[in-house]
């Protein structure tokens, strides 16, 4: 049975993680599928520097609203059935956040779901962000599985941060609104991977740069594979992959064994 390797990295910045040891890296770990977020750089810039990556074929979506902001690719060794971008509701669809790609056993999503913000002034907007993503990947599921592979600016729950309490319903990303909204993702038939693998692990994947916090591992854990519970059974790995540096985020890793 062949085994499938998905990786997922929050790059902050591919013309600056292009300058470090990322092809490398990923020539290390070793994909067939890399999804990346935050890209900040138009779609030819990204298809540029994914031409050092010749083994993947790339699928971009860039910021349409603004400039080095934002965006997500696809890098894919086979090519796949369909790819897509966005959601289809235009209130959304500015920040090049959203792409599907169709492969035969499942739809992959990759996703970079908007901050909240300094002060949570973008918490009404994420509130309404999650309700029509929850709707999205909901349709999708209704035809194949899904693959959600993303920053989805959320830690969970306590373990899946390192300070709780100082930050519970004070920091973006981990407000009681954002959490409801994760929940009722899981709730609409997707699982955690890491989290169903690793139920009791301390293990983060972003670190905020300003206050050295990797280096005190004074992290949060709010980048994920959710698989549609039919997938679950072809699960095989789920991985933190906080070796590789970078970026102030490490990359996941999903194994799986299909038919």
């Amino acid at each position: 049975m062949p085994q499938l390797h998905l990786a997922n990295w929050n790059v902050n910045g591919i013309r600056s993680i292009m300058k470090k040891d990322f092809v490398k890296d990923i020539r290390s770990m070793a994909p067939d599928i890399l999804c990346l977020q935050e890209t900040k750089a138009s779609a030819e810039e990204v298809r540029s520097m994914c031409e050092l990556l010749p083994e993947y074929k790339a699928y971009v979506n860039s910021s349409k609203a603004r400039k080095g902001y934002s965006g997500t690719a696809i890098l894919s060794k086979t090519e796949p059935m369909s790819v897509t971008f966005d959601m289809n509701v235009e209130e959304h669809d500015q920040e090049g956040r959203v792409i599907t790609a169709e492969y035969e056993q499942f739809y992959l999503v990759t996703v970079y779901q908007p901050n909240s913000g300094d002060g949570l002034k973008r918490l009404d907007y994420r509130e309404k962000w999650d309700v029509d993503f929850m709707t999205y990947v909901s349709g999708l599921n209704l035809r194949k599985p899904v693959i959600i592979a993303g920053d989805l600016n959320v830690a969970h729950s306590e373990i899946d941060i390192a300070r709780a309490k100082e930050n519970y319903n004070k920091s973006s990303g981990y407000t009681q609104r954002e959490i409801d909204g994760f929940n009722n993702l899981l709730n609409t038939g997707f699982v955690d991977t890491f989290r169903h693998f690793h139920p009791e692990e301390v293990k983060y994947t972003y670190w905020n740069q300003m206050f050295n916090a990797r280096a005190r591992n004074r992290g949060w854990r709010i980048d994920y594979f959710l698989v549609s519970t039919a997938l679950l059974p072809f699960v095989r790995e789920a991985l933190i992959c906080n070796e590789y540096m970078g970026s102030d985020h490490c990359p996941v890793g999903l194994k799986l064994e299909l038919n």
